[in-house]
């Protein structure tokens, strides 16, 4: 198979590079903060962390031929920054959900749970998460108004522009406008050389604390945005391209990405809707956006190592709060059914998703609608 090939034949044998790098610069706001926050308050290694995310980007850029993206796992992420998981528990929760997530691909688990899903639930998680990164990106933009306005305002008028990509001037711009109007704020002393990811293997007892604190409460919520979900977008957003972003194959490359990231010191990492949202709103149609974003962070993880981290803090809240916002409300598409029972659930799982967390809103959107089907419970 030639994916790069492949592609310029279906996109009718061009590439908008401009707009590639725009799109791949699209999930900022969700990568970043974690990313940050794993190496700042838990001590990852910076190479390893950008070092995988880069391989990953990379593998998936090449076998779904699209830009499907990679993202830091959002409850294992919050237990990591809020219970204070070390490396060793994190990289326990990561193998053990990437060891889950193959056995459910190829054991077929995962096509029978999407049978069972209705799409009441997809779209309900779907747009609960839209509007939660829009709330989110609300919240960072308000950490400097001033900033954020202008960010928005500009990214605004922007948005849909393929020659002057919203992503790339909001970057720019907004980090450069940032240091005029704080020139308190220093410039990174960056420091070059070969850097190379370290090796990280749990101890017995990290997986105790893994399994309870990580895997459990985060498989729900991977199963619903980063497998459902997202090949469900993606069929919409490329109805005659996503033939491989197939439920079993989303499982399948988050099993073997999360098994290869954990012993080399990364964060367990998923694909997800919000992401997806992201790189095509900003521009991503190919799988050139992911490939571009996957080189620059490895490029910035062997090159700068532990410095890299000054560039990622370059950026601004309000110029990422205005990436996860935009992208955010691109989510946000609700259900048009006659049949109460859709609306009703529908209703449900988008309260609980923006309310608790898209994992709940699945466990309790399934039964709920197995339930009304059933007549076991009536409306």
């Amino acid at each position: 198979m030639n994916p790069s090939g492949n592609q310029l034949k279906k996109t009718g044998g061009s590439i908008n590079i401009v707009g590639e790098l725009a799109g791949s610069l699209g999930d900022l706001g969700t990568l970043l903060p974690f990313v940050i926050g794993a190496i700042t308050f838990a001590g990852f290694d910076t190479t390893s962390v950008l070092f995988t995310f880069g391989l990953m980007y990379i593998f998936t850029a090449w076998f779904y031929q699209l830009p499907v993206p990679v993202q830091p796992m959002k409850v294992i992420g919050a237990a990591m920054l809020v219970q204070h998981l070390n490396p060793g528990e994190i990289a326990a929760a990561g193998l053990l959900t990437g060891l889950c997530l193959l056995v459910i691909a190829l054991a077929g688990v995962i096509d029978r749970i999407a049978r069972w899903t209705p799409k009441s639930v997809t779209m309900g998680i779907q747009s609960g998460l839209g509007i939660s990164l829009a709330l989110l990106g609300i919240k960072m933009v308000s950490t400097d108004w001033l900033l954020g306005s202008l960010v928005m305002v500009t990214m605004l008028v922007l948005l849909g522009n393929r020659r002057l990509p919203a992503s790339i001037v909001a970057l720019i711009g907004g980090t450069t406008l940032a240091y005029l109007l704080h020139p308190e704020i220093k410039l990174p002393h960056l420091i070059w050389g070969i850097n190379l990811p370290h090796f990280v293997w749990p101890a017995g007892q990290d997986f105790s604390s893994g399994f309870f604190q990580g895997f459990l409460p985060q498989l729900p919520l991977t199963l619903a945005n980063s497998v459902l979900v997202t090949s469900l977008l993606a069929g919409e957003l490329f109805p005659d391209q996503s033939e491989r972003v197939t439920n079993r194959n989303l499982c399948l490359t988050l099993g073997i990405g999360n098994l290869m990231a954990a012993p080399l010191g990364g964060i367990p990492m998923c694909h997800g809707s919000g992401g997806l949202a992201a790189h095509y709103r900003f521009g991503a149609r190919t799988q050139y956006a992911t490939l571009l974003i996957g080189m620059i962070l490895i490029l910035i993880a062997v090159l700068l190592g532990s410095s890299g981290l000054q560039i990622m803090q370059m950026v601004p809240a309000p110029v990422l709060g205005g990436l996860l916002f935009y992208s955010g409300l691109d989510l946000i598409k609700p259900i048009v059914s006659d049949d109460r029972r859709e609306m009703f659930v529908f209703a449900i799982v988008l309260t609980l998703s923006v309310a608790i967390n898209p994992g709940i809103a699945f466990l309790v959107g399934v039964p709920l609608m197995i339930a009304l089907r059933r007549e076991w419970i009536k409306t």
